[in-house]
């Protein structure tokens, strides 16, 4: 009995250890994906709103968690008619295929005009909390040339999904066809501000 009981308290205190391990060290030790996994365990509309690799919100976000508030209210006053002047709220919209290709070919024209260079040259410095964040810095200062751009590419996409996920959430959005030259899409949207259509006021 008594080693079942020291088992037991030492079971306890491991997860009390969990428990009180601060949400930075845990993010740093298990890791970006596994840190929102965990995030989407306690608060599943916080982790919607928050990208895995957006290690500061992450953090936040579990933080809030711990005391049960969230970073993402039920009711959300950015967007809300009640915070808003009349307003048209316009997103350009791009097939994925056309996106994946754009993000693959810019990729490749940034390592041909020596961005793995430029990148080398940053690291050896000092640099900036933000600019430490830069999507593809370390892959295009220490990988091969394609399989920077492979690495580049996948994070940008998957940086792409988030936004276009967070821009399905705002209310009465106006989508619009990006994949066209931008004078077509500037005429629609005057035409369309001429028209007088407005998202209406609170009240």
């Amino acid at each position: 009995m008594r080693r079942r009981s020291a088992n037991t308290r030492g079971s306890r205190k491991r997860r009390s250890t969990a428990r009180s391990r601060p949400p930075d060290r845990i993010y740093d030790r298990v890791g970006a994906e596994r840190a929102h996994a965990l995030l989407t365990e306690h608060d599943p509309r916080a982790a919607e709103a928050v990208h895995a690799n957006d290690r500061r919100r992450v953090i936040r976000a579990l933080e809030l968690a711990e005391v049960g508030a969230s970073l993402a209210p039920r009711h959300d006053r950015l967007w809300a008619t009640a915070t808003r002047h009349p307003t048209l709220v316009f997103g350009l919209d791009v097939p994925q295929a056309v996106l994946n290709e754009r993000i693959e070919e810019r990729t490749r024209a940034m390592l041909d005009s020596g961005a793995a260079d430029e990148a080398r040259a940053a690291l050896a410095g000092p640099l900036s909390t933000t600019a430490a964040k830069i999507i593809g810095l370390r892959e295009a200062a220490a990988l091969p040339r394609e399989e920077a751009i492979e690495a580049i590419a996948l994070r940008t996409r998957r940086y792409a999904a988030y936004q276009r996920k967070w821009m399905r959430r705002i209310p009465g959005l106006i989508r619009l066809d990006g994949n066209r030259p931008p004078e077509d899409v500037a005429d629609e949207l005057l035409e369309m501000a001429g028209a007088g259509q407005r998202l209406p006021a609170h009240g």
